[in-house]
């Protein structure tokens, strides 16, 4: 009988009592030989013999192939104990090594995915070299150290070291300043202030780094914020992108919105708000204020941790729909951002501090009563000794409480890291037609007559407007001469014959003329770029009808040109290799904002009232990134209306240092005397500018080097250095277009200090 060899029958067997038969685990081939044994044999060989004829025989039929099986036992195998300590001591022997080739960097304390318990460290280290440390945790003693909760112990913030090693030192002052503004350190219970910096001294990057900063940390270990936002001119929405890509190198991803239907930019606007948590995907959004205004109910419905305002100066009316749209936000922090924020009269001014600091100087008629009017009082000509005193004070108290919530810096920080700046204004004679025009027109019109108590009608500023197109070129008042408008009458036939307003004539123009000159001395005789600034686009016209027959390469950016391809065209005229040699801008469209250091020449062709914006127009080319020495060419028509607008504007950057600036509103500012200086042409003098500033450099109109002693400006004109001749000219460019119709140049170093220039 066949018995199975498997463990679980053996024991069944050995436990009925069954003997086993003894085998010696040899296996032995059957008889037969290895070839030609039948089927039969192989069966009868390979039955199991008998137990006692099994022991005799000694043979075993157990396969080669089957390894002996262990006997099953209850008991656990054990290893030698010396053993097991020995290698677990071999293990702890060996020191922790990061599996990363050549790694030298800190290992640390702390265990591998284990959290340290109550313990709490800043994000970046504040004891590093160079590093921005924007708020220190106060000191502990060992007893307060015991008490304190490990979990609620503050911590440094430390700008992130990728922002610190490009600010400058101004800048670092900077970004501290607007973190204390908005943690509300500097004004308890207040989280607003307002960035005034001059242009070019890098406020977008000193925001930029603010809002990183409070997007990533704050001394209770967590982001301060979740979201931030800006507001910007829709020509600067592009620029804002660029920037943040620019100096955080894709470290975030913003929301850029500077096109599109209303139904995506509400679905763009919502998705932003709905966003929630520690990592938000597009934590900043970038927009332009028409846009924001058209679509602010998307964005009330929420919070925002920060808002930005560029170019804030736009709300200085508490009464249009964007200041009251952008004040109905759910934001307690707010940056206001503008390089001219003391442009205008008190109750203006009023409206910027109040809208980053609510309160702060009481509603708008305590701040009248208490600050206003005791200042404006005490400015008056007529004021008694009394109201000047009281109105110095309250200047003095304004300013106190201002300066918590304001910082400003000016451009001559920038001397230390840019090129030199040679501001100069062109004072250009009128062509005969010109002032033949300018008279006939004084004549006729008689704007002198419209006047009722110092008032500006519409009859009077249509009058100022026509002067001011005259001053540029005949070309802009000719339709008015053909149709015989008031003041124009007859005009026509003062005309060249044949004349036609197809083809651009720079001789009819002093300082079309002078700007014909600039642009073929600088064309021929060197690879520098010019950017050409109008505040009228039929200007612009006239600028393109003389590249076109100069055969000069330009670029133009007016209020037509979409928000996209701005930031296109100011890209590629920027480039080196662009072969573009004239950027015509809109100073109305385009002035604020722009960074357009391709160029290191403009020409500011007319002036405007308000020196805010010429002063942002011509700071598009002396910023950061500039490389070589700028010039600054200001023309104006001596002897007319642009030389009482340049006196004005100087008046207006005098004042501006009192912090407060009167209104630049020409009704305000011009009593019923200056008025009618406006509508004048005095020929007896070479320029009234020249007089008012009392030079005594010059005699019978010669200047005279070295000068006297003393002799320099002595009113708010003496911003500017000195005059000039032609003899005193160091720009070639210049020099070559004097004897064309300049008369002389008034003239501004930006380096005169640090270079000893007299």
């Amino acid at each position: 009988q066949r018995r199975s060899l498997a463990p679980s029958q053996l024991a069944k067997r050995k436990a009925g009592g069954e003997e086993e038969e003894e085998e010696d685990g040899e296996w032995r081939p059957p008889a037969g030989g290895a070839h030609g044994f039948c089927l039969d044999s192989v069966f009868q060989t390979q039955k199991r013999p008998k137990a006692g004829s099994e022991a005799e025989s000694g043979d075993s039929y157990r396969s080669p192939f089957r390894k002996p099986l262990a006997l099953l036992t209850n008991r656990p195998h054990c290893l030698d104990s010396s053993q097991h300590e020995a290698f677990i001591r071999s293990i702890l022997s060996k020191p922790f090594k990061v599996p990363i080739p050549n790694y030298k960097g800190p290992t640390g304390l702390r265990a591998l995915g284990i959290k340290r318990a109550g313990l709490r460290s800043p994000l970046h280290d504040p004891f590093e070299e160079g590093a921005l440390v924007l708020y220190e945790p106060p000191l502990l003693s060992a007893h307060d150290q015991l008490k304190t909760d490990k979990d609620k112990v503050p911590v440094h913030v430390v700008v992130d070291p990728v922002l610190s090693r490009v600010l400058r030192p101004h800048q670092r002052e900077g970004v501290k300043f607007l973190w204390d503004c908005v943690t509300s350190r500097r004004i308890p219970g207040s989280y607003g202030c307002i960035m005034a910096d001059e242009m070019g001294l890098g406020k977008t990057l000193q925001c930029i780094t603010l809002m990183w900063t409070l997007l990533r940390q704050s001394p209770d270990c967590k982001p301060e914020i979740e979201k931030a936002m800006v507001v910007s001119p829709s020509s600067l929405v592009r620029n804002w992108y660029n920037e943040v890509e620019k100096w955080l190198g894709g470290r975030i991803q913003p929301l850029a919105i500077d096109g599109g239907s209303k139904e995506e930019i509400d679905r763009k606007l919502v998705d932003f708000m709905n966003q929630r948590g520690l990592r938000v995907p597009s934590p900043i959004l970038i927009i332009s204020y028409e846009t924001f205004r058209l679509h602010a109910e998307a964005l009330q419905k929420g919070s925002v941790g920060l808002v930005i305002c560029d170019e804030g100066h736009r709300l200085k009316n508490s009464e249009n729909q964007t200041y009251q749209a952008l004040n109905s936000l759910n934001t307690p922090r707010r940056v206001l951002i503008s390089g001219t924020p003391i442009q205008n009269d008190l109750l203006e001014y009023f409206s910027l501090v109040h809208f980053v600091n609510s309160g702060i100087l009481g509603t708008a008629q305590e701040f009248k009563r208490h600050f206003e009017l005791p200042i404006l009082k005490g400015r008056d000509a007529d004021a008694s000794e009394a109201e000047r005193h009281k109105g110095e004070e309250r200047l003095k108290e304004l300013i106190s409480i201002v300066n918590r919530c304001l910082i400003r810096r000016t451009s001559d920080i920038l001397s230390k890291y840019l090129p030199v700046k040679i501001e100069q204004v062109v004072c250009c004679r009128l062509t005969p037609l010109q002032a033949e025009l300018y008279k006939n027109f004084l004549k006729q019109a008689k704007p002198v007559e419209e006047l009722k108590e110092g008032k500006i009608n519409v009859s009077s500023l249509s009058s100022i407007t026509s002067l001011k197109k005259l001053c540029n070129h005949p070309a802009l008042i000719y339709d008015k001469c053909v149709e015989e408008e008031e003041g124009f009458m007859g005009a026509l036939d003062l005309f060249p014959a044949g004349y036609s307003t197809k083809s651009v004539e720079p001789q009819l123009s002093g300082k079309m003329l002078v700007l014909d000159y600039i642009l073929a001395v600088t064309k021929s005789t060197s690879n520098d770029k010019v950017v050409l600034v109008s505040n009228y686009t039929q200007t612009l016209d006239l600028f393109e009808k003389l590249c076109r027959n100069r055969r000069y390469l330009y670029v133009r950016l007016d209020g037509t040109m979409s928000i996209k391809k701005r930031a296109k065209v100011v890209e590629r005229f920027n480039s080196p290799s662009s072969p573009e040699f004239i950027f015509m801008l809109s100073s109305k469209a385009g002035g604020c904002g722009l960074n357009l250091i391709g160029a290191n020449r403009l020409v500011m062709f007319d002036p405007d009232w308000n020196p805010a914006n010429d002063e942002q127009a011509m700071a598009r080319v002396w910023r950061d990134g500039q490389k070589k020495t700028c010039y600054i060419y200001r023309l104006l028509s001596v002897r007319t209306i642009e030389e009482k607008i340049f006196q004005r504007q100087t008046h207006k950057k005098a004042l501006s240092s009192c912090v407060v600036d009167e209104e630049q509103d020409v009704e305000r500012h011009f009593s019923l005397g200056e008025l009618k200086e406006l509508f004048t042409l005095n020929e007896t003098t070479t320029s009234d500018t020249h007089d008012k500033i009392k030079c005594r450099r010059c005699v019978n109109g010669h200047q005279v080097r070295p000068p006297p002693e003393g002799s320099d400006c002595t009113s708010d004109l003496s911003q500017w250095n000195h005059c000039a001749d032609k003899r005193g000219l160091q720009d070639s460019v210049l020099k070559a277009a004097w004897d064309a119709a300049v008369t002389f140049t008034f003239h501004h170093h930006s380096h005169e200090e640090q270079r000893g220039i007299p």
